[in-house]
């Protein structure tokens, strides 16, 4: 009998899977929207606010976000929102490998089940995770991605909108276009034409440029062959 979302985080809610449970976190932060949403936004993992109420994007970038969604008609209610981790790493350091080899299966199994046709990554570690490239988030925003035969759009992150000058940035300009993109792409009216960035370590640079140093964020194979089909 499949499982249900719901029994995946019920599951999830008492993860021991990474030193992560043992390291301060209030509680594991699973996801919410839609549990049959066209669209999903996976971010990077939760931060303090997210860990108090046990909800990703709650806080200042959370509300940013509400703005765009509204912006195109559509509140939290309509999409899906999770993270690549669903437990605070202390001080909001960036994941460690091991943590993104436990909290994968968690995070497939949740798209398994919602089967969005429509996925946004918010910012370089969520659009390097899903994508598999060392490219970063100012490259790969602005296009639709085919991924597993659904669409995938990557943009910044929230809050590096309001670290970078809020509403008033350019990025934030450019952000709004993103949000008008997936829109588009929702409607039918944009199609995933843009082929799918190359896997780590064979991302080919654009004519006159040179490859990006910056470093892939890497599903761990072990997990990524086993999982990736159940999308």
């Amino acid at each position: 009998m499949t499982r249900t979302l719901a029994d995946v985080a019920r599951e999830a809610s008492t993860c021991t899977r990474c030193k992560l449970a043992g390291m301060g976190r209030t509680q594991v932060v699973f996801g919410v929207g839609h549990p049959d949403a066209d669209l999903m936004f996976i971010g990077e993992a939760p931060g303090f606010h997210e860990d108090k109420q046990g909800e990703p994007f709650v806080g200042p970038a959370g509300q940013l976000l509400n703005v765009l969604l509204g912006g195109i008609g559509l509140a939290r209610e309509d999409v899906y929102i999770a993270n690549v981790l669903r437990c605070r790493p202390p001080g909001n350091r960036d994941p460690e490998p091991d943590e993104i080899e436990a909290c994968t299966p968690w995070l497939v199994e949740t798209i398994s089940l919602i089967q969005p046709r429509l996925i946004v990554t918010l910012g370089n570690f969520a659009t390097k995770y899903v994508l598999q490239t060392t490219q970063g988030i100012t490259r790969t925003r602005g296009q639709v991605y085919d991924w597993h035969g659904r669409a995938v759009i990557p943009t910044f992150h929230p809050a590096a909108i309001l670290h970078g000058g809020g509403e008033k940035s350019r990025q934030f300009q450019d952000m709004r276009e993103d949000f008008v993109l997936v829109q588009r792409t929702l409607s039918g009216a944009a199609q995933p034409v843009v082929p799918p960035v190359p896997a780590a370590g064979r991302v080919a640079p654009a004519p006159g440029q040179t490859p990006r140093a910056d470093p892939p964020v890497v599903i761990p194979e072990s997990v990524a062959e086993e999982q990736l089909g159940l999308f």
